[in-house]
């Protein structure tokens, strides 16, 4: 599933990449990190893991004014959704992805995926690929890291939920009161990304995004239309240094292809072929 992508675009970037109303990644947010975010939220991040606050598109009423028009904007969510219900924030730790299949019918995501979903710009995401042939120095099957993106080199756009977190403990009106998390949906990977890992985010398409954003399309079958949206094809993957495993690595240079002399027994997507056997 979807553990690490690469967000390297600055908000005024994003702004107009998906054509957003209001940018309110200016604004104070509650963190669930015990120390400053590296980079910074909103800061490009090759690097971008769980827990971690990303600018996440969503389509919502102003809080003044419920019956305006819900307009786009753009915020700094938690990556790791934690249901309104939760005790506490640890929940989100488990609920980084939701599976396209179940989601409408779990708990945990449900009422979410009707009237709370949002897209997750990104330039790619990262997988890990088990090796037919080659271990590591424990004896196991090593595990190779590619980079997959758009061949197009359009913007990524993952599907995703979110949540609304009340911290019973503070005042309503405190400002760390509220935690707003997101959930990456992933869905079966394509043919060919299927030998990196069996599973990818699920990546919509601009001609889907008003329809996904839209708060008011609460209709279950025609949210479960969107998330069996696949379309094989778009997606290039190469691999990547093992520097990405590390939360404290970032940089341009995570996304940067890795010689094939350097590989051993990694399987190339798109051929088949065991490299460096």
């Amino acid at each position: 599933m979807c553990g690490r992508y690469a967000a390297s675009a600055r908000p005024d970037e994003l702004i107009e990449a998906f054509d957003v109303d209001e940018d309110h990644t200016d604004e104070p947010t509650r963190s669930v990190l015990k120390n400053p975010q590296d980079p910074p939220a909103g800061a490009p991040d090759w690097n971008m893991a769980p827990s971690k606050q990303a600018p996440v598109v969503l389509t919502r009423a102003p809080r003044d004014d419920a019956d305006a028009e819900p307009r786009r904007q753009l915020r700094l969510l938690t990556w790791g959704l934690v249901p309104a219900w939760s005790k506490d924030v640890k929940m989100g730790l488990r609920m980084t992805n939701a599976r396209a299949e179940s989601v409408l019918g779990k708990g945990a995501f449900a009422r979410a995926a009707r009237s709370r979903r949002c897209l997750v710009p990104a330039d790619g995401w990262y997988e890990w690929q088990v090796s037919p042939t080659a271990v590591d120095t424990k004896g196991k099957p090593r595990k190779q890291p590619f980079f997959i993106h758009r061949a197009d080199g359009a913007p990524v756009a993952f599907a995703g939920l979110y949540e609304f977190w009340r911290d019973r403990e503070l005042p309503e009106d405190d400002p760390g009161a509220w935690l707003t998390t997101f959930t990456i949906v992933t869905t079966a990977a394509d043919p060919g990304m299927d030998r990196i890992h069996d599973r990818q985010p699920l990546v919509l398409e601009p001609d889907q995004w008003d329809q996904w954003l839209d708060p008011t399309e609460t209709d279950p079958e025609v949210v479960r239309h969107l998330l069996e949206f696949a379309s094989p094809g778009r997606f290039e993957a190469h691999p990547v240094g093992r520097g990405v495993g590390a939360t404290r690595n970032n940089g341009p240079g995570l996304v940067e292809p890795v010689a094939a002399e350097e590989l051993e027994g990694v399987v190339d997507p798109m051929t088949g072929e065991v490299i460096g056997t």
